[in-house]
């Protein structure tokens, strides 16, 4: 009886039998601190992760806990708790090891699935900066217009142009431009050298309290390497006198520095009949310290110049009458030339074992023309409709956040929150949208102003984490002040406005057991207008909110099979739209999506891995009645799917494909985008440190169209104007071949 007492009165005293720490540090075989590795107590669910110095703290550790240490690129390293590591301090040393599905381990994350999907990044390299977004599953890219012009994306039932509901960035870089002169969201990530990327963090849904403008569909950041293991070297030669060079090359190395440049030139003239004439130039360099202890600091500075020629979008009745071929031209003389310069620093204060700082500051500055005919001679019969877009822009902003996590009860819970504060300011000067002709001839300027623009921010981000449940809420404050200054009129026109947006978030993870995973996110996020909308419309209605929820499931029923699927739902309200094509502002009402993802991810042996996606939509305007509601190019349904294979007698490579199913181009769906599907091949052969390589872009040659829009057009001595589909066709069967050397 008097043991019982005692037991009792220790319970309501707060004692737990079970309130043991475990502390340590993780490192490669060079003894090397590891930062982000993933530290998981598969028996009671708790987690934690390895901070810059590569030191850990996990609580709620008993006798028998089975621990696991993981990292992609590295062997795991189990670890079974004994009476004397209680309370204790350990030294974990991992393996480096090929990529794969069971170095990632399934935990209570709010965007887990992206720690799976990076094997996919590892194990099938990406040809471009802008691939790596097909990476994220159901988000399909298009390019159109010569490929210097940023792509048009398309996630869960959005077209979502350039960028309007998707926030791009680079290692917390934004790459979403505000009122830019083509469209509201314009996001162009030619600057990102693809050999550089390290890794993405994504997620889809408005479900983060950092993650604030353009976050409704979701959002993606490329993560850069902080350090490259040796220099490289490599040419690619190719179809449509395709040259792609490509240098990194490690200028310092010490024992808590490094630094590396990376330099990238592309030119093609592509396969249509008018030449693109396409060049682009892109120069980076990146320094890293980081003393081992308690601080990491990373300065990127990077150069990016384009310029291309485009045959544009061509009308289908003019290659059906045979008056062009599917790779001809309407005018040939569209195209443009941007550039843009960043300077990036990232910096992490380890306060102390359970208090953190991280910061950010930025500075870019951007140029952007562009030349665009989408109707022809409808407007004018003389000269033509071509259209010159034009912005020269500054960009300023930083953000700090001090994250902190705490013991709670009997260490038997996990609280951990964040809390940020953050600006952006953007300088527009002189952006404008003109008519011209032949690129020379100015003839009439339709807009021309000044933009001013600041977005200040502050978020608070909570996790509770106890037993099986995590708890995840979030409040983020956005503030918003729009100027533009009108440069059209002789008298001095300036308008402002300003706003603010609160938007609260709710994330529940329910982790039934070490293997699945069950969660329930929902949010209400937002994209901001045009600032020339926001003046003109007085300030109504300029940051749309959306609401968005989500509900699925995570399950990896071994150590290399991932499944996952989610129910998802996301309302978007009124809204009113600057047509950076035709400067007017057009309302495009409420609309409803709802939708089910699914995808598998399968590690069949230490050298094949597969995986695959699916994902349907319904997307549909409110507003509208039955029959004349459909969001002209949403897709309802697409599919992705990737087989890559490493280490086969030196041979490395993979095949895959992507898939959209016809969908409505017009309300009423009378007018159809086709759909299509692609394949893609890489296969490589590695001698020492050199290797060979061949890139095949649509293996089979299939015939499809890569961009379409219903567009009203005429052409020369037509005597009245159509609307059908317009489109830019896809790559023909394109091969280069690859040689590069590490050294």
């Amino acid at each position: 009886m008097k043991n019982i007492i005692t037991i009792i009165l220790l319970i309501l005293t707060g004692y737990s039998l079970k309130a043991h720490d475990l502390y340590g540090t993780v490192t490669n075989e060079k003894q090397v601190g590891l930062e982000g590795v993933g530290v998981y107590n598969k028996t009671t669910g708790g987690y934690t992760y390895t901070n810059v110095s590569g030191y850990f703290e996990l609580d709620d550790i008993s006798v028998g806990d089975q621990l696991f240490f993981y990292s992609l690129g590295y062997k795991n390293y189990e670890l079974t708790i004994t009476e004397d590591l209680l309370d204790g301090s350990v030294e974990i040393v991992l393996q480096e090891s090929v990529v794969s599905l069971d170095q990632v381990v399934l935990v209570s994350k709010v965007n887990a699935l992206s720690n799976f999907v990076n094997v996919d990044v590892k194990t099938s390299p990406v040809k471009s900066s802008q691939e790596i977004l097909r990476k994220v599953p159901g988000l399909i890219i298009g390019q159109h217009a010569g490929g210097g012009k940023a792509e048009q994306i398309f996630l869960r039932g959005f077209d979502v142009d350039h960028g309007t509901d998707v926030a791009l960035s680079v290692d917390g870089l934004p790459i979403n431009m505000v009122s830019h002169a083509h469209g509201q969201g314009y996001a162009d990530m030619h600057f990102i050298i693809p050999e550089t990327i390290d890794n993405l963090d994504f997620g889809k849904g408005p479900y983060h309290a950092n993650k604030g403008n353009f976050n409704t569909a979701g959002y993606v950041d490329l993560k850069l390497k902080k350090k490259i293991e040796s220099s490289m070297v490599s040419v690619e030669v190719g179809q449509f006198n395709t040259l792609r060079t490509l240098g990194m090359f490690k200028v310092a190395e010490s024992d808590f520095s490094n630094a590396y440049i990376a330099s990238e030139m592309l030119l093609s003239d592509g396969p249509f009949e008018s030449s693109q004439n396409f060049n682009r130039l892109n120069v980076m360099g990146r320094y890293n310290y980081n003393n081992r202890k308690d601080q990491d600091l990373t300065i990127s500075i990077s150069h990016f110049q384009s310029k291309w020629d485009a045959s544009g979008q061509i009308p289908q009745r003019a290659v059906d009458q045979g008056l062009i071929g599917r790779f001809g031209a309407i005018d040939d003389t569209e195209g443009g030339n941007t550039s843009r310069s960043n300077f990036l620093v990232n910096h992490t204060k380890q306060l102390d074992e359970h208090s953190s700082v991280r910061s950010k500051a930025y500075v870019s500055n951007y140029d952007f023309e562009l030349f665009s005919n989408f109707t022809f001679f409808l407007e004018d019969p003389v000269n033509g409709d071509q259209i010159r877009q034009y912005e020269n822009r500054t960009i300023i902003g930083a953000e700090t956040a001090y994250q902190h996590s705490v013991h709670v009860g009997n260490h038997d819970s996990q609280l951990k929150y964040e809390t940020g504060i953050g600006f952006r300011y953007d300088d527009v000067n002189d952006v404008q949208l003109s008519r011209t002709a032949n690129r020379k001839t100015l003839l009439e300027r339709l807009a021309y102003g000044n933009v001013d623009e600041l977005n200040a921010y502050g978020f608070f981000d909570l996790t509770y984490k106890k037993n099986k449940w995590t708890i995840n809420p979030g409040l983020r404050l956005d503030y918003f002040k729009f100027d533009y200054e009108n440069l059209l009129t002789e008298a001095y026109d300036n308008k402002g406005e300003q706003k603010l947006f609160l938007g609260p978030k709710l994330n529940l993870i329910y982790a039934a057991s070490p293997n699945v995973q069950l969660f329930s996110k929902t949010g209400i996020g937002f994209h901001s207008n045009d600032s020339r909308v926001v003046t003109a419309q007085s300030g109504e209605e300029i940051l749309p909110l959306a609401i968005g929820s989500d509900l699925g499931t995570i399950l990896k029923p071994t150590d290399r099979l991932v499944v996952n699927a989610a129910l998802w739902y996301l309302y978007l309200q009124q809204e009113f739209v600057y047509v950076g094509d035709a400067g007017i502002v057009e309302p495009s009402g409420e609309t409803k999506r709802l939708g089910v993802d699914f995808g598998l991810r399968y590690q069949l042996t230490d050298w094949l891995y597969a995986n695959g996606d699916v994902n349907y939509t319904y997307a549909r305007s409110i507003e509208d009645p039955d029959g004349e509601n459909y969001i002209p190019l949403a897709p309802d349904l697409t599919s992705s799917a990737g087989l890559s294979f490493s280490n086969i007698h030196n041979f490395s490579g993979g095949i895959n494909y992507r898939y959209i199913k016809d969908r409505p181009a017009n309300e009423d769906n009378s007018i159809v985008a086709e759909g299509y599907f692609v394949t893609d091949l890489n296969l490589n052969y590695n001698i020492k440190n050199w290797t060979l390589g061949l890139i095949v872009e649509n293996l089979f040659d299939t015939e499809w169209n890569e961009t379409q829009f219903a567009t009203e057009s005429r052409l020369f001595n037509e005597p009245q104007s159509f609307e059908e589909i317009h489109f830019t066709p896809g790559t023909p069967f394109f091969l280069r071949g690859k040689i590069s050397v590490n050294f």
